[in-house]
């Protein structure tokens, strides 16, 4: 566990994510005007009829080729400016997240010492009054022929006192420990809080932001090979063949192989087969080399190997996310998501808002993003909040690495 200060300097860094999470970079840029009229397989041979027309098609093709290319171009630009702003806004909220679980886990420690302290407080009055101390000092007044006796007790209750004292003052040190403690947990789940929405602003932006960049490179995918065979048609001035008209076939998402029924337990199964190289919690970054939290497990294994889904779900994010590269989310349903980071380039082989079972094969494994090698970062959260998931998926029944 690292020192408060430590914590509270992750706490100044958050709260300045947040400052600049709030000062508008995170509006969405203004979305020019995008529609490309694209010929088709008729238009095409009509224009092959004429020069004058051939010359027009292929100038009108080219510019459709360059503008769907563009389109991808912008759309992956602003997916991965908001991808990054919403990894930091992430980040800055599972420190700040972790602060108040540490802060609110030392005022509760200190308020059962405070309770014990006031407990061993009450019962010490209440043996002293059971043992009938009264009033010496008159008692050795009034019965001279006493004054060796009453002296000696006069000594043992001052050392009464003197313990009194200490066990007061020790009770009084640790109430007030505990309500310190009290008040910095209610201050870090304030600033946990506010970044908790700045992290959901900025996760919303980024979802939009790469649904578009995945519907331009879909469209891409779709209309640029047969673009370029159209426009290969009119540039050889020949006839279309077979091979021509089937270019542009539509690449199919989700593609790929799935775990086998027996693998699955509890509707869970382990999304990645490999070794854990860096567990859940605070750990020295292995880029930056500070102590910093560690929102999730790293499992190793070669690039290019299938990640499944842990359990059925719904697809709520498929896109760039700064530090986290190619990132995969998925929502379980009653606030359980899980997440999948560093996913190959072209990895993702799911779309945002698609359906998937467990065992699906949802990405390849990669190194993208803030990475050292190949290894898939999984994360388990409920309610937004990170938890450690090899407990988790012990208790579905499943062992990690």
């Amino acid at each position: 566990m690292r020192a408060t200060s430590r914590r509270g300097t992750a706490i100044v860094a958050a709260l300045a994510a947040a400052a600049l999470l709030a000062t508008g970079t995170i509006a969405v840029t203004e979305k020019p005007a995008y529609a490309v009229d694209y010929p088709s397989w008729n238009d095409v041979l009509e224009a092959r009829r004429d020069v004058a027309r051939a010359q027009q098609k292929i100038k009108e093709i080219r510019a459709a080729i360059e503008a769907i290319t563009a389109e991808v171009e912008r759309t992956q630009a602003i997916a991965q400016e908001k991808g990054d702003i919403y990894y930091e806004a992430q980040i800055a909220f599972d420190e700040a997240a972790y602060t108040a679980e540490q802060l609110q886990a030392q005022a509760d420690e200190a308020q059962a010492r405070a309770d014990a302290s006031k407990l061993r407080a009450g019962q010490f009055v209440a043996e002293l009054a059971r043992s009938g101390g009264g009033d010496l000092s008159a008692s050795l007044l009034t019965n001279p022929g006493q004054a060796d006796e009453l002296l000696s007790r006069l000594g043992f209750a001052s050392k009464i006192t003197e313990q009194a004292e200490g066990i007061y003052a020790a009770a009084l040190q640790d109430q007030n420990a505990a309500q310190s403690f009290t008040e910095q947990a209610n201050v870090a789940k304030g600033i946990r809080d506010e970044l908790r929405a700045e992290a959901e602003a900025a996760y919303q932006e980024a979802q939009a932001a790469a649904q578009e960049a995945q519907t331009a490179l879909i469209a891409q995918q779709e209309n640029q090979a047969r673009l370029e065979a159209q426009l290969a048609v009119l540039v050889e001035n020949r006839d279309a063949t077979e091979k021509d008209y089937q270019a542009g076939v539509r690449a199919q998402y989700g593609a790929g192989s799935n775990v086998d029924a027996g693998q699955i337990v509890s509707g869970w199964v382990v999304p990645v087969s490999g070794y854990i190289t860096s567990p859940y919690g605070t750990r020295v970054h292995p880029l930056y080399g500070n102590v910093s939290f560690h929102s999730g497990t790293d499992i190793a294994a070669s690039c290019g190997r299938p990640i499944y889904a842990a359990s059925s779900g719904t697809i709520t994010y498929a896109g760039w996310s700064g530090g986290y590269g190619n990132f995969v989310r998925i929502d379980h349903g009653n606030g359980l998501t899980s997440a999948y980071a560093h996913i190959q380039p072209g990895g993702i082989l799911v779309q945002q808002g698609q359906e998937v079972v467990v065992g699906q094969q949802i990405a390849k494994i990669g190194t993208t993003g803030l990475s050292t090698g190949c290894h898939t970062h999984l994360e388990i959260r409920t309610n937004g909040n990170p938890q450690d998931p090899v407990p988790f998926l012990r208790s579905k029944g499943l062992t990690i690495g």
